[in-house]
């Protein structure tokens, strides 16, 4: 079977920069083409925004609910797309004087993060003008890159390739076929898939050659560097449920009794938790690139940090 570790790394960043080449798009050409966002479609399916948990909402509150959601989860790939490239240009320079085809293949990816960052930053406009006053997300970018950067690059890059395979994976089983979903907003999606996919290969490549230079010293206090950036992952997430229930609350149009807030708030980190943490550990490529770099004591660290989110 050919596999990634049976295929030159070589070949392989040549192949990334063959799929760069065949999907580029523009923001405004091919994703948002003049157009806005409806306030009368969904933002972010029912698989993704755990719509039937909320049973006290009623049909219409869901939807602006999936807006919420929708809007928040537009808005975390803006943020952490940001510490992404900033690692993608650090390893680069490993490649300065050596393969200039892995290079290649490196530049293009932070030119492609550049631009997905500077796409949610026109979504998150697009959704405010239809959206109510009052929305947060305060969250400061450069902040947060510098707070992860601060981690080692073992542990950025497993947290990266999760992000990257859990896009793909959203795209693919919750977006693409998600029913009354905003047109505009999936097709924000499958252009981000359609680089994330590559991207996803490349910070397997990255994560390999890193992990190959580490002693088993240095590799254990990368497992908990890991567990630690889950960690502060969820603290965001904890924040922006409370902010985004509290947003609902407010805007909904009724009065919503403080047990169901509570309720709403919960069920909204239960879906972000989802979103962005427990699809992405489950993944199963995920979990075979980290069983093949990990000891079974080291996996067991990092099950038992996520049980406790589950």
């Amino acid at each position: 079977m050919t596999t990634m570790t049976t295929i030159p790394a070589h070949d392989l960043y040549a192949r990334c920069i063959s799929a760069s080449q065949r999907v580029r798009w523009d923001i405004d050409r091919d994703v948002i083409r003049g157009r806005s966002f409806d306030r009368a479609d969904k933002y972010l399916p029912d698989g993704l925004s755990f719509a039937a948990d909320f049973t006290s909402l009623s049909e219409p509150e869901r939807r602006f609910l999936s807006q919420v959601q929708g809007r928040t989860y537009a808005n975390a790939f803006g943020l952490v797309e940001r510490f992404i490239n900033a690692k993608v240009l650090e390893l680069s320079r490993d490649h300065w004087f050596g393969d200039q085809i892995a290079l290649e293949a490196l530049v293009r990816f932070s030119d492609e993060e550049l631009k997905h960052q500077a796409l949610f930053r026109r979504i998150e406009l697009l959704i405010g003008e239809a959206m109510p006053a009052g929305y947060r997300f305060d969250f400061d970018p450069d902040a947060v890159a510098g707070a992860v950067l601060g981690k080692s690059t073992w542990s950025v890059l497993a947290l990266t390739l999760h992000i990257e395979l859990f896009t793909q994976a959203h795209y693919l089983e919750s977006i693409r076929d998600g029913q009354g979903i905003s047109p505009l907003f999936k097709d924000v999606f499958l252009h981000h898939w359609k680089e994330e996919c590559q991207h996803a290969t490349l910070d397997e490549l990255e994560w390999r050659r890193c992990d190959a230079g580490l002693s088993p010293a240095e590799r254990d206090r990368a497992v908990d560097d890991f567990i630690d950036l889950v960690e502060a992952v969820d603290g965001i997430l904890r924040a922006q449920a409370a902010a985004d229930a509290g947003y609902f609350v407010g805007c909904c149009g009724r009065t919503v009794a403080r047990d169901e807030a509570r309720a709403i708030e919960n069920g909204l980190l239960r879906a972000y938790r989802w979103q962005f943490i427990l699809s992405g550990a489950r993944h199963p490529h995920f979990g075979k690139v980290l069983s093949s770099l990990t000891t079974e004591t080291q996996r067991h660290r990092v099950q038992a940090a996520l049980a406790t989110l589950a």
